[in-house]
This record gives C-alpha cells, sequence and structure tokens, in this order.
C-alpha cells in the first residue's frame, strides 16, 4: 500500500476490476466441475445490480443432475444449466437494466445474447472469448452488432486480487 501526497491510497482496484473480481468470485459458487463462470451487472451508478454463476435452476439436484460435458444430450449438463448472465438478470433486484454493463468471464453463448439484448443491458466487458470460433459466439457478435451492445475485453492491471477471511494471515 502506498500513499501519495494527500495520503490518499494508491494502487486501488479499477471499476472494471473491482466488478469482475466480483463477477469472477460469484463464479466460486458454481459446483460445474468444469467449467466456473460468474456474471455481474452493474448500472450507469456504478452500483451491483445483480450477480450470477453457472449452475442448475433452483430446486434441481446437483447430486442427481449429469455434470458431463460428452454423451448423450440429456445425459450431459447442457440442457440443465443455467449460465451466469442469465442468473445474473434473473437475480437482479427491481428495476430496469437498461443502459447497464455487464462483467463476465467468458464471451457469452447465443442464448444468454439474446437475454442481454433483451433487457437493455447495453456493454458487455468479458475476460476470455475461447470459444470464438463457435458457431454460438458468432451469432452472439452478430446480435450484438446489430443491436449495438458495445463488447470488450478486460485486461486486468493486474492478474491476481488476494483477499483473506480471517484477521490472521
Amino acid at each position: 500500500m502506498t500513499e501519495t501526497s494527500t495520503g490518499k491510497r494508491t494502487g486501488y482496484l479499477s471499476w472494471d476490476d473491482y466488478f469482475m473480481a466480483v463477477a469472477l468470485l460469484s463464479a466460486q459458487r458454481s459446483k460445474d466441475p468444469n467449467t466456473q463462470v460468474g456474471a455481474c451487472i452493474v448500472n450507469a451508478q456504478k452500483h451491483i445490480v445483480g450477480v450470477g454463476y453457472n449452475g442448475f435452476p433452483t430446486g434441481c439436484s446437483d447430486d442427481t443432475l449429469p455434470w458431463c460435458r460428452e454423451g448423450a444430450f440429456l445425459d450431459t449438463k447442457y440442457p440443465y444449466v443455467c449460465h451466469a448472465e442469465l442468473n445474473a438478470v434473473l437475480n437482479s433486484g427491481p428495476g430496469n437494466l437498461t443502459g447497464c454493463s455487464i462483467y463476465t468471464a467468458l464471451f457469452p453463448c447465443n442464448e444468454c445474447a439474446k437475454v442481454i439484448i433483451q433487457v437493455g443491458i447495453r456493454e458487455v466487458v468479458f475476460l476470455s472469448d475461447k470459444y470464438a470460433g463457435t458457431d454460438s459466439v458468432r451469432a452472439s457478435r452478430r446480435m450484438f452488432d446489430q443491436a449495438g451492445v458495445v463488447c470488450r475485453q478486460l485486461i486486468p492491471a493486474s492478474s491476481t486480487i488476494s483477499i483473506r477471511l480471517t484477521e490472521n494471515g
């Protein structure tokens, strides 16, 4: 921790890094053994209005539904998992998401892109675009472009953020 001549601390998180860190912290709630994704929705006043992570719908057992990535469709996670972006929208408080930004670990799939556009979110900030070549992401980009949703990949100021949950080291 350093201080300026006025005594103000330097080295604090930027807004972008802060909101992405909240999304990544939310992802730690995911029980998916392969992919943990979180999302954080922020309004123009820089208030968090929704968070979510990928997981099964409320009331559906994560002990009995499959987490597999391959096999017959109904024997995989894909027909059951709600993505982080959808959950962040559904978990948002009552009110309007028009003009908000969504921070997410992965570039959104086409299904989440539809939801993002429909609720009026105007900016998508993402860390990874590892599925850029897939039809799903190409469809997302096409829809975002047509709807005027700005997408930008975040390059964090630091690669790690450390959080201590107890006072003792």
